[in-house]
């Protein structure tokens, strides 16, 4: 019964192999994933592809997901599965997509991975010999320090910085202000950046970080400046800054000490 299924199957992986040039693993994983919707076919009496409706896709992926598929690799099959009834439509034995609609299980979001403090502390312990070296180390220490999101500290102008009392006043989510604590170690920082950046702001610009234009960094620089102090300093995790806020919660759980996160 299977046989003219596996045949559609064969002629199709031999024009990905042929007209798309797909790699050898490619090609694997969309064999082993027909296989599958073969082997399903046959176990349910589905001896034409013709015959294959929504709730035929809908059962196979339900099923896969019983035998432990994780999601992402039920929504790659599927996507194999929709690439596949494409075919079979311009080969005339559809007439349309019966996966077209057919969504695979959420998967679960992965948790925020954090840095553990020996790594924290080799990825904070970098030299700034250079201007905007000074900034980044005051980035990430204040990260590090007070466990701020991407968009409040880039948020913060110099009206909101108490280094004499180490605190900083953030607009968090809903506008709702909050004065957060700053470690020693973060003030001291903030305070290095603060004789750099007169000699970058512009005279108008009242953001407390600033860019080579003299104007307030954005999202997308402090992500790369991060990554690459972490590849400079060896780290094989791919660091950002939402790791730092994560990080700062864990160690600060973990340990009633300093850890650069509250006042001594």
């Amino acid at each position: 019964m299977s046989d003219a299924l596996r045949a559609s199957v064969a002629r199709y992986l031999e024009s990905l192999r042929t007209e798309r040039q797909l790699s050898p693993h490619t090609s694997s994983n969309y064999a082993r994933d027909l296989a599958a919707l073969v082997e399903y076919c046959a176990a349910n009496g589905i001896g034409a592809w013709d015959g294959l409706d929504s709730q035929h896709v809908r059962s196979f992926a339900a099923q896969c997901h019983r035998r432990g598929l994780a999601p992402r690799s039920i929504q790659r099959r599927l996507s194999a599965v929709r690439s596949f009834c494409r075919h079979l439509i311009r080969e005339g034995e559809l007439k349309s997509d019966p996966a077209a609609d057919v969504q695979a299980p959420k998967a679960r979001k992965r948790l925020p991975t954090t840095l553990d403090a020996d790594t924290m502390a080799r990825l904070l312990e970098f030299r700034s010999d250079d201007r905007l070296g000074v900034r980044d180390k005051a980035i990430m220490e204040l990260f590090y320090s007070s466990g701020l999101r991407l968009a409040e500290l880039l948020g913060l102008d110099l009206p909101d910085l108490d280094l004499r009392d180490r605190t900083v006043r953030v607009l968090g989510k809903g506008r709702k202000v909050r004065i957060v604590p700053v470690g020693r170690v973060a003030a001291e920082a903030l305070s290095k950046w603060l004789l750099e950046r007169a000699a970058l702001a512009a005279v108008d610009e009242q953001a407390v970080f600033v860019g080579v234009n003299g104007r307030r960094l954005g999202p997308r620089i402090v992500q790369r400046r991060i990554a690459r102090w972490a590849r400079l300093q060896g780290l094989p995790e791919h660091v950002h800054p939402h790791l730092f806020r994560h990080s700062f919660a864990s160690h600060l759980l973990q340990s009633s000490g300093d850890l650069r996160a509250v006042q001594e």
